[in-house]
């Protein structure tokens, strides 16, 4: 039997996982939930996008947990915003199936945004630490049309500069700084902001939502901020490491999506005509390179199933501005 909901303190985080076949992973991640959520967790939904592994069918007890199979993969963006629907708690915490929290993480986070001075605060990330204890370096800056232009030309460790990166791979993440984004494998939100943004734009299937929702969180006058005193573990790659044409595919589309939405119209063409007419072609020169012909065919799917997707893409030009 499902347990019943707790119902949520003031400072408490209704926490929404979206899954695709997580397996094992999905298991490790709801148990150190049942483990170490405590009082800071309200509820737990689990938004199934139609595994087939089994891996939704799972009980852990002492977790309150409610589970919704959506019967199809309805991406992360709708996924998300499906499982925060209904959502009491003061806070959101979206959680990849393939994390795990440690002792007093959630709590640490939700009190650290429950305190005066984290009152502009709207969105809060930690440090997330992979098998061997390797801090992951996940924030980031807001990206400029050079940052897409530069990662397509291959530029962007030659020149950061012309070409600045997205992830800020020279911040340590030892310490707690405000962020432009974090990661949105573990990205805690105020319920009433994200609520007020009309939570994450659903034509982003999946990468670069978390990004946009940042971004337009930003523009409303509030900070995101990482908390490297809290710590939880990321896999990392999780189940799109199944599906790489697609993950390559999406994340391309992605990329798009956001110029046409966030950037001038001769910036997203910029990045539109580097992302079509140049990278496949540097992708396809390194798969050759590494003599990896898997690499070569999950590129040539990828083109081909944006190139079936561009005019569908470029149509939502007029209504991605919102």
């Amino acid at each position: 039997m499902t347990p019943a909901p707790r119902i949520p303190s003031a400072a408490a985080a209704h926490i929404v996982i979206v899954n695709w076949n997580a397996g094992a992973l999905l298991r490790k991640c709801l148990d150190s939930l049942a483990r170490f959520g405590g009082d800071a967790l309200a509820e737990t939904v689990l938004v199934d996008n139609g595994s087939t592994d089994g891996s939704a069918d799972v009980e852990i007890p002492g977790l309150p947990l409610a589970i919704d199979r959506t019967g199809e993969n309805l991406g992360f963006a709708r996924g998300s915003n499906r499982g925060a629907t209904g959502a009491r708690a003061a806070y959101l915490l979206f959680l990849n199936p393939d994390t795990e929290l440690r002792a007093g993480t959630l709590a640490a986070v939700v009190d650290f945004m429950e305190r005066e001075e984290s009152a502009q605060i709207g969105i809060c990330g930690i440090r997330l630490v992979g098998e061997d204890g390797t801090v992951q370096r996940h924030c980031a800056r807001f990206p400029t049309w050079r940052s897409f232009v530069g990662h397509s030309l291959a530029l962007t460790a030659r020149l950061p500069r012309l070409f600045p990166p997205v992830t800020l791979d020279d911040f340590d993440h030892l310490s707690n700084r405000d962020v432009d984004h974090v990661i949105g494998a573990f990205y805690l939100i105020r319920r009433d902001l994200f609520e007020a943004l009309g939570g994450f734009d659903e034509r982003f299937f999946v990468y670069l939502e978390d990004l946009d929702l940042s971004r337009r969180a930003a523009a409303s006058g509030w900070r995101c901020h990482y908390l490297a005193d809290a710590v939880a573990f990321h896999k990392g790659g999780g189940t799109s490491d199944q599906v790489k044409a697609h993950r390559l595919f999406y994340s391309l589309r992605s990329r798009l999506l956001y110029a046409l939405k966030h950037f001038s119209r001769p910036a997203a063409w910029a990045v539109i005509a580097a992302t079509l007419l140049i990278e496949p072609f540097s992708r396809l020169a390194l798969a050759a390179a590494r003599r990896s012909s898997e690499e070569a065919r999950a590129t040539l799917a990828a083109y081909r199933m944006l190139s079936a997707d561009l005019g569908a893409v470029l149509r939502t030009n007029r209504r991605l501005r919102r």
